[in-house]
């Protein structure tokens, strides 16, 4: 079974670079330091989640157990779902205040 969340976290991985490559080509042509900050959140948080389903997988995949204990075991990593939260966040709340901000 380790193989198949081995290629879940590679694929996901995959995606987070073809994500931060899309995103970083992308042009930006505000000259405003925030649009430029807003804008760097919205990444961080679209490209992050990516990451993070990529981080998930190889912990999922570094555990040795099966079955019941298996979801013992993986308890300790239940502060992982806290890094989703901030992404999303990060992703929603610049997303957000970059659509509101009034243009030139």
């Amino acid at each position: 079974m380790k193989a198949f969340e081995i290629a879940l976290a590679v694929l996901f991985g995959a995606l987070g670079v073809r994500s931060l490559v899309y995103w970083i080509r992308r042009p930006f042509e505000s000259r405003d330091p925030r649009d430029h900050l807003l804008f760097a959140l919205f990444v961080t948080g679209r490209v992050g989640l990516w990451f993070a389903l990529c981080g998930l997988f190889m912990l999922y995949a570094s555990v040795d157990t099966q079955g019941r204990a298996f979801t013992d075991d993986v308890r300790q990593y239940d502060w992982f779902v806290m890094v989703f939260v901030v992404l999303a966040a990060l992703q929603l709340l610049g997303g957000y205040f970059l659509g509101r901000r009034s243009g030139p």
